[in-house]
């Protein structure tokens, strides 16, 4: 039986009052002001619905639809976001997608997305998403994986049971499956030593990859002056370490060039910190517990597709030394004494075989990621040093 728009129009809005009113969001006193009618219409619809569904607040039909859903049911699932996943103290509530992927696996929930999504925006529990934006062209994706990673890190309030709390989520992602490779939360920001860390992870567990895709971060380009362009010839401490591993850099010049990145990043943080939230988590290492011990293995499973190319496009490290080459290093003259200074330190050289004095010498000296040091003349170590600047082993 086909209705007209005007009766379509008021059955819609009948369930919506209905489904506010049995979120716990207003009284039925006030739907029967809404709605224009007495309280006696008002228990009459809602038993009309709760008997036949949707389709009674059209006519008077008691026939049971086979596709009704029970009050019961749509009560539980509302009270169930209402109470335990939807927004805290300022902080958005899970995403219906997300919402509904876990209500599956825990709460043991039938209903279709579909209906769950319209149930939540009629009682109000979630907004309704704005029109897109203009068209645009998609980009494909690389065919393999390992051919194109995505880093990036995603400053936000994390942890939603610490107001006011600020932390950076590390994140690598490939292009060609979207499986989340690498994921740490630090309370030091974007800084070159996290980045680092979270390379020598990928290239420990993967190997090398053909191109690694970034904003234009400090860490990542040399950029002289605000508003110009970057200069690619002055490499930063992570270009260095890229051009020796033979990996090309590309970088993103807007949120649209890295849209697959900055759609991950969106989804961490609308499953991440309502997950760590319910889970009760409250500080940076119990949140890197979680995120290591179910949160990306969940991801993965829920967001990673198989590559156009079942080929891998990583390449096994080989005999690069991660030490040497992921770290920050730079170029220094020893000084007449056998010394190098090198952020407020005095590293002491020991006396060479087959030198009388190394004084002059132009060296390079590695901060490396566990806190030491090193001096290096050539393919030769002059020697190793601790975060305080002592010498940990003589001269080879």
């Amino acid at each position: 039986m086909t209705y007209t728009r005007a009766a379509v129009e008021r059955a819609m809005k009948v369930q919506e009052v209905i489904l506010r009113a049995l979120s716990g969001r207003q009284s039925w006193l006030q739907v029967a002001d809404v709605l224009g009618v007495s309280a006696r219409t008002v228990r009459r619809l809602r038993l009309r619905y709760q008997k036949v569904g949707y389709d009674g607040l059209f006519d008077r039909r008691r026939r049971r639809s086979p596709r009704a859903v029970p009050v019961a049911e749509v009560q539980r699932v509302l009270r169930l976001y209402r109470e335990r996943y939807g927004p805290r103290d300022g902080h958005p509530g899970y995403n219906v997608r997300h919402f509904v992927d876990v209500a599956r696996s825990k709460h043991d929930l039938q209903l279709s997305y579909s209906f769950v999504k319209q149930a939540l925006q009629a009682a109000g529990l979630v907004p309704k998403r704005r029109p897109r934006g203009r068209h645009r062209r998609r980009r494909e994706p690389r065919a393999c994986l390992g051919e194109l990673l995505h880093l990036d890190g995603s400053r936000h309030q994390w942890l939603a049971l610490v107001p006011g709390a600020w932390q950076t989520l590390i994140v690598v992602v490939d292009d060609a499956t979207k499986r989340l490779l690498y994921a740490q939360l630090t309370e030091s920001g974007e800084t070159v030593g996290m980045v680092m860390l979270a390379l020598r992870e990928v290239l420990a567990t993967h190997g090398i990859p053909g191109a690694l895709y970034t904003d234009r971060a400090h860490w990542a380009v040399h950029t002289p002056t605000s508003g110009t362009a970057p200069d690619r010839t002055k490499l930063t401490q992570v270009g260095r370490a890229l051009a020796r591993l033979g990996i090309e850099h590309i970088l993103g010049y807007s949120p649209q060039a890295r849209g697959r990145s900055e759609r991950a990043n969106g989804t961490l943080q609308g499953r991440l910190v309502n997950e760590l939230r319910v889970a009760g988590i409250r500080t940076v290492a119990a949140a890197n517990r979680y995120l290591h011990a179910q949160f990306i293995g969940d991801y993965n499973a829920r967001f990673t597709h198989p590559p156009a190319d079942p080929a891998s496009a990583f390449v096994p490290i080989g005999r690069h030394d991660l030490e040497q080459i992921l770290c920050h290093e730079e170029e220094r003259v020893v000084a007449r004494d056998n010394t190098v200074a090198f952020e407020r330190l005095r590293l002491q050289i020991d006396k060479q075989r087959g030198r009388r004095s190394c004084a002059g010498l132009r060296v390079v000296v590695r901060h490396h990621l566990d806190g030491t040091h090193s001096v290096w003349w050539g393919p030769r170590c002059l020697g190793r040093y601790s975060a305080t600047g002592r010498a940990l082993m003589p001269a080879a």
